[in-house]
C-alpha cells in the first residue's frame, strides 16, 4: 500500500478542464496523461478509447457524463486533474468540481469561440473565484480564428484575456506558436513519433512586426493589472520574462486577468506548453486564501489554512457507487492529514464516521494509500452517512465548510418497473443514483400512484435510465417527459387558518393568521415571525413554518409548487391544553392556502436559452421553426456562411427538437440548450394544465 508523500504544497496544482460540449476537453486531458507519462497510449474520444471517459455510455456517445479524477507529474509538480462534462444536462458535475479546484483550464473551440455552455461554466468559475487560463483548441480546423476567439472571450465573458502565445498560421497552415514572453517560436513536428514533438526556432520574418505589436499590447495589459510591473512600465524600463511571468501569475491568481494559449489537442500540438502555463500561472493550495467555514454550534467563522499539521477538514464533493468497492465518497482536503481506518466527524450532520480505505483515483481505477494530506483529492470507502457538499473534519476542531449549490431539475418523467420482481431493484437503483447526483430527484405521487424522477434534461434522464438497466439490472418503462412548471403570486394577501377538533378528552387547537407577498423571481422562501408576547408560544412557531412550506408545494392554479414567496406570521391564538405543534402545522398550512386564493397566482414555465449553429442555407426554415415553438430570437450573427442563432424558447416546446433540426438542415446544424429563467405561461397553457390537474 502506498503512502501519500509529504508533497511540497507549492508544487501542487488542483485543476479542472471545463468547456462547452465538443470543445475538446477530454482530448486535451488524454494528451496531458500521455505527455506526463500517466498513460502510454493515446486515448481517443472518437474511438471510444479515452481513459477519462470510462463509462460505457460515455464511450458510445463520445461525450463526458461524469467528472473523472486523476493525477500526473509535470516539471517536478504534482497536478491533480478533474475532467468535467460539457453538456448542460450534467452541469452539476462541473459545479461540484469547481467548488474543490484551485484553478481551471477553459477550453475553447477556435472556430466557434465562446458558446452558451462556455458562458455557463465561466459564471460557475466566477462564483467560486477560480483562477483560470484559456486554451484555444482546434487551431487546425477550417475556420479557426485565434484573434476572433480572444475577442469573444473579452466581449462575451467580460474578462481580460492576455494572449501569451500567438499562432503561426491557422487551419491547415497551423504549424507552431510564438512565445510572446520569451520572444521565440515553437514549431510542431507533424509526423513525429511519438506525436507532439516540437522544436525551438526564430520567429518567422513575416510575423516579426505583428508579434512586436501583440507583445507590447500583452505587456501593457499585464501592467494594467499588476502594480509591481506598472511602476517599471510607466518608468519606461524593460521587464524581464521572469518579471512578466510573475506579474501575470499574480494577476491570474487575483482573477484580474486570464492568460490565453493555443494549439490542437487532436494533433497533440501545444499541450506541453499548456502544461507549462498551468505550472506558471495557476495557483497552488498555498496561493488561494484560507478557506473560511463556520463553527457548527457557535456559528462563528472558522478559518482553515492549507497546513498538513492543522486540524483535519475536507469537503465531500461526489458520491459514486462502485461495482467493486461499494460506496465511494470523493473529497478534497483543505487542512490537516487523514489516515485509513481513522474516525472523522461529519460536521454538517453532527455524526461520527469511520474511513475504511483511502483511494487515489485514476478515472475508474484505484490505488490504496495509507494517508491523504492537505491539497489532495481522494476517495474514501466506509463513509455511509456522508453526502455531496458535506464537511468531514476533526471532532476536536469542528467546522462546516460552504456547501455546494445545485440548480433545480426542470424536467420529469414517470417510471415504473416492467415486473413486480423489479420493484425493489428499481427503488434501490433510484436511491443510489439520487445519492450520486444532486440534480436527480425522485418522489412518489400519492394521487397518481406513480414514481416521478426529475432531472436537468432529456439526455440526463435517458442516461440515468440506461445506467439503471446496465448497472442495476432494472428494466423500467418511462413515460413522456413532463415540464417542471412552477407557480408564483403577483400581489400580497392575508389568510387565516383555524384547526379545531373536539372529540372528547384531549382535543386539537391551532389558529394562525399570515400575510404572503411575492419576492424577486428566483428568491428562496422566507418566513418572518411578527408575533410578539404570548399570542402563540414560541415552541409552536416551527410547526406553522413547516405547514406554510407544505402548503406552498401545491399551488392554486394547477397544483405546482409556488416559488419566491415570503410568509409573515402576524397573529393567531392557542389553547393552553389542546394546542400542539401538529395542530399549528395544519393551521399554518390552512392559512397559507387561504392567502394563496387571493394572491393572484400565475403559472410559470421554464424558458431555455438556445443556440443553433447552422449553414446559412437553412436559416429561414430554422427561424420559422423556432417561431412556431413560441421562441423569441435574441440575435442572429453570421460569418463565412455559418449562422449562429440565439433564442429563448419554452422547454415544453423543445421536446424532439434535435430530430426536427436534423431534418430541417440535412443533419448539418447543431444546437445547445440551457435553463434560462421562469416566465409566466400563456393562458391556453394554463387552461390545458388546469384541466389535466
Amino acid at each position: 500500500m502506498a503512502t501519500a508523500s509529504k508533497t511540497d504544497l507549492r508544487k501542487v496544482r488542483n485543476i479542472g478542464f471545463i468547456a462547452h460540449i465538443d470543445a475538446g476537453k477530454t482530448t486535451v486531458t488524454e494528451r496531458v496523461l500521455f505527455f506526463t507519462g500517466r498513460t502510454y497510449k493515446l486515448g481517443e474520444v472518437h474511438d471510444g478509447t479515452a481513459v477519462m471517459d470510462w463509462m460505457p455510455q460515455e464511450r458510445e456517445r463520445g461525450i463526458t457524463i461524469t467528472a473523472a479524477a486523476t493525477r500526473a507529474e509535470w516539471a517536478g509538480h504534482q497536478v491533480n486533474i478533474i475532467d468535467t462534462p460539457g453538456h448542460v444536462d450534467f452541469t452539476a458535475e462541473v459545479e461540484r468540481s469547481l467548488r474543490v479546484l484551485d484553478g481551471g483550464v477553459v477550453v475553447f473551440d477556435a472556430v466557434a469561440g465562446v458558446q452558451p455552455q462556455s458562458e455557463t461554466v465561466w459564471r460557475q468559475a466566477d462564483r467560486y473565484h477560480v483562477p483560470r487560463i484559456c486554451f484555444v483548441n482546434k487551431m487546425d480546423r477550417l475556420g479557426a480564428d485565434f484573434d476572433k476567439t480572444v475577442d469573444s472571450i473579452r466581449h462575451r465573458l467580460h474578462a481580460i484575456p492576455i494572449p501569451v502565445q500567438y499562432p503561426i498560421g491557422a487551419e491547415d497552415t497551423f504549424s507552431g506558436v510564438v512565445d510572446l514572453i520569451e520572444e521565440k517560436g515553437w514549431f510542431f513536428d507533424r509526423s513525429s513519433d511519438p506525436p507532439g514533438q516540437m522544436h525551438e526556432g526564430p520567429i518567422p520574418p513575416e510575423m516579426v512586426e505583428r508579434i512586436a505589436s501583440v507583445r507590447d499590447e500583452m505587456i501593457e495589459r499585464v501592467a494594467e493589472n499588476d502594480d509591481v510591473l506598472l511602476e517599471k512600465y510607466l518608468a519606461g524600463e524593460p521587464s524581464s520574462p521572469e518579471e512578466i511571468k510573475a506579474a501575470l501569475r499574480r494577476a491570474t491568481i487575483a482573477n484580474h486577468a486570464v492568460p490565453v494559449i493555443c494549439g490542437s489537442a487532436l494533433r497533440s500540438q501545444g499541450v506541453q506548453l499548456m502544461l507549462d502555463a498551468v505550472i506558471d500561472y495557476l495557483p497552488s493550495p498555498l496561493d488561494v486564501p484560507p478557506l473560511v467555514g463556520r463553527h457548527p454550534t457557535t456559528g462563528e467563522d472558522e478559518a482553515r489554512a492549507p497546513d498538513p499539521e492543522a486540524p483535519f477538514a475536507a469537503l465531500a464533493f461526489k458520491v459514486v457507487t462502485d461495482a467493486f468497492v461499494g460506496r465511494l465518497v470523493y473529497f478534497r482536503v483543505y487542512s490537516g492529514t487523514i489516515t485509513a481506518g481513522s474516525s472523522v466527524y461529519n460536521a454538517s450532520k453532527g455524526v461520527r464516521e469511520r474511513i475504511g480505505r483511502l483511494l487515489l483515483m485514476h478515472a475508474n481505477s484505484r490505488e490504496d494509500v495509507e494517508s491523504i494530506g492537505t491539497g489532495e483529492i481522494a476517495a474514501a470507502v466506509g463513509l455511509k452517512n456522508t453526502f455531496t457538499g458535506e464537511t468531514i473534519c476533526d471532532e476536536r476542531a469542528p467546522v462546516v465548510l460552504e456547501a455546494i449549490t445545485f440548480a433545480e431539475p426542470v424536467i420529469s418523467v414517470a417510471i415504473e418497473p416492467e415486473s413486480r420482481a423489479d420493484q425493489d431493484k428499481l427503488t434501490n437503483a433510484l436511491i443510489k443514483l439520487a445519492e450520486e447526483d444532486p440534480t436527480f430527484q425522485v418522489r412518489y405521487d400519492k394521487e397518481t400512484g406513480q414514481t416521478i424522477m426529475s432531472g436537468m434534461g432529456e439526455l440526463h434522464l435517458e442516461i440515468l435510465v440506461d445506467r439503471m438497466k446496465r448497472e442495476f439490472g432494472v428494466v423500467a418503462t418511462v413515460g413522456r417527459p413532463q415540464v417542471a412548471y412552477r407557480e408564483a403570486i403577483t400581489k400580497s394577501a392575508r389568510g387565516e387558518g383555524r384547526f379545531v377538533r373536539q372529540t372528547g378528552g384531549h382535543g386539537q387547537y391551532g389558529h394562525a393568521v399570515v400575510e404572503i407577498e411575492p419576492l424577486e423571481p428566483g428568491s428562496p422562501f422566507e418566513f418572518d415571525n411578527k408575533i410578539r408576547g404570548a399570542t402563540i408560544p414560541r415552541e409552536f412557531i416551527p410547526g406553522i413554518k413547516a405547514g406554510a412550506i407544505e402548503a406552498l408545494q401545491t399551488g392554486t392554479v394547477a397544483g405546482y409548487p409556488v416559488m419566491a414567496v415570503k410568509v409573515t406570521l402576524v397573529d393567531g391564538s392557542f389553547h393552553a391544553v389542546d394546542s400542539s405543534e401538529m395542530a399549528f402545522r395544519i393551521a399554518g398550512s390552512m392559512a397559507v392556502k387561504d392567502a394563496l386564493r387571493h394572491a393572484g397566482s400565475v403559472l410559470l414555465e421554464p424558458v431555455m436559452k438556445i443556440q443553433v449553429i447552422t449553414p446559412g442555407d437553412y436559416l429561414g426554415s430554422i427561424l420559422a421553426d423556432l417561431n412556431k415553438r413560441r421562441g423569441r430570437i435574441r440575435s442572429t450573427e453570421g460569418e463565412g456562411g455559418t449562422q449562429v442563432v440565439e433564442a429563448d424558447v419554452p422547454l415544453d416546446e423543445m421536446f424532439g427538437y434535435s430530430t426536427d433540426l436534423r431534418s430541417a438542415s440535412q443533419g448539418r446544424a447543431n444546437y445547445s440548450m440551457e435553463f434560462g429563467r421562469y416566465e409566466q405561461a400563456p393562458s391556453h397553457k394554463v387552461e390545458a394544465l388546469a384541466k389535466s390537474a
